[in-house]
């Protein structure tokens, strides 16, 4: 019986690691460069992610307090890295207007 309380103790304490970890972490932040369409992340091995950068509309609180509201941003489709727009390229909004 001494076994079911450690494991109930152990619980809560694992989900508030984690959900602490997931908040304290700030998502890496870059800037595409011209033209680009795949991340180049490298991980801790130095292999290329080589995700497709995808326009991210719907984006949480914690995001848009980062960078701001209405934002341009793109993400990574497997490393979930945030991209911002190439500056010397013209935005992608409202290019379907007539």
């Amino acid at each position: 019986m001494a076994e079911e309380p450690k494991a109930g103790a152990s619980a809560p304490d694992t989900a508030g690691t984690s959900g602490g970890a997931a908040i304290a972490s700030a998502p890496k932040l870059k800037t595409r460069k011209p033209k680009q369409r795949a991340c180049d992340e490298k991980d801790a091995k130095g292999k290329l992610c080589a995700g497709h950068l995808k326009r991210w509309y719907d984006y949480p609180q914690e995001i848009a307090a980062l960078i701001g509201p209405a934002a341009e941003i793109y993400r990574c489709e497997f490393c979930k890295t945030l991209y911002r727009p190439d500056p010397a390229q013209q935005p992608n909004s409202y290019t379907l207007r007539y």
